[in-house]
């Protein structure tokens, strides 16, 4: 997406927030609409999220989740979403586990298809939002310019698409975004999307001004299975041990003191505590978490509000 665009949707998210602080009656921008929210895949910010946006301008909202669609019967994600499309409804917010699952439906059908995040590919709502509360935190709403930040992406950037989004958004308005993990975490392939990449957090924790943390995506990755707890390592790790990440990776109190002044943190969610991210980080006064949810509402409206009303 070109930076007049990005800009643009980002500009648009500035002011659906008045909008949406309106009483929920007063807002009719998508009455007599109906989106339809398709999640073949887990979720909970996301899905609600697009619920709420789209309930707050004045939609209908349908929901079909993968356990209980017919693709559990066989069904393609093609026909699905042309038998949703034929019902008449407006919109239609696709998750699924395969990469590239929204634009083969996009190219079906002539309703707008919003992608909720298909496998580890892209999650452009969430680039949205994390991009949007970066600008936010560094009081930069007013021209959405990130020159002169720097941003690292700490962990699980080969299993997520949240990474890839934010990494096209955030670079094309201009800051520094730098991956950082384990060689199988966070590879040197990752540069070409446009990003530096690094196994040394400690070096760079000092000069950075927004941390974002990634769980670590053990669903994702054949035999493993996640731990749920840092001194149980998983079977078929994809790292040595969660000791091990935890000791060169995780953003413990005592490396968020190391941070400099103003810098902040970011984690898209579910965070898995006691790993990647310590409780006291997740709800001290770095942390822009919350936030990232509460504009993930407005994203979603402005993105929603852009697509069907124009």
């Amino acid at each position: 997406m070109p930076r007049s665009e990005l800009t643009r949707l980002l500009t648009r998210t500035r002011e659906m927030g008045g909008l949406l602080a309106t009483p929920a009656s007063a807002v009719s921008t998508l009455s007599g609409k109906v989106v339809a929210n398709l999640f073949f895949e887990d979720s909970t910010r996301t899905r609600l999220s697009f619920t709420v946006a789209a309930k707050r301008l004045g939609a209908d909202v349908i929901d079909l989740l993968g356990s209980t669609s017919s693709v559990s019967k066989g069904e393609t994600l093609i026909d699905t979403a042309c038998n949703i499309e034929a019902m008449g409804v407006s919109a239609v917010v696709v998750r699924a586990r395969q990469s590239g699952a929204a634009a083969l439906i996009a190219s079906r059908v002539s309703i707008p298809v919003l992608n909720a995040g298909d496998g580890k590919h892209e999650h452009p709502t969430q680039g949205l939002l994390d991009t949007y509360t970066l600008a936010e935190a560094s009081k930069r709403l007013d021209s959405f310019d990130l020159k002169g930040l720097r941003v690292a992406i700490v962990g699980d950037v080969a299993a997520s698409r949240v990474a890839r989004s934010a990494i096209a958004a955030m670079t094309t308005l201009g800051a520094e975004v730098i991956c950082v993990g384990p060689a199988g975490l966070a590879p040197k392939s990752l540069e070409s999307l446009g990003c530096a990449v690094t196994s040394d957090l400690d070096t760079i924790l000092p000069t950075l001004d927004g941390v974002m943390m990634l769980r670590i995506q053990f669903e994702r990755y054949e035999g493993a299975k996640n731990p749920g707890a840092a001194s149980a390592p998983p079977a078929n790790p994809v790292i040595a041990s969660v000791r091990e990440f935890r000791a060169s990776y995780a953003l413990t109190a005592a490396r968020a003191e190391r941070m400099k002044a103003g810098a902040v943190v970011m984690h898209p969610g579910p965070i898995n505590r006691g790993i990647e991210l310590d409780a006291e980080v997740a709800d001290g006064p770095r942390s822009v978490i919350l936030r990232q949810v509460t504009n993930g509402v407005t994203v979603r409206a402005a993105v929603l509000r852009d697509l069907i009303a124009g």
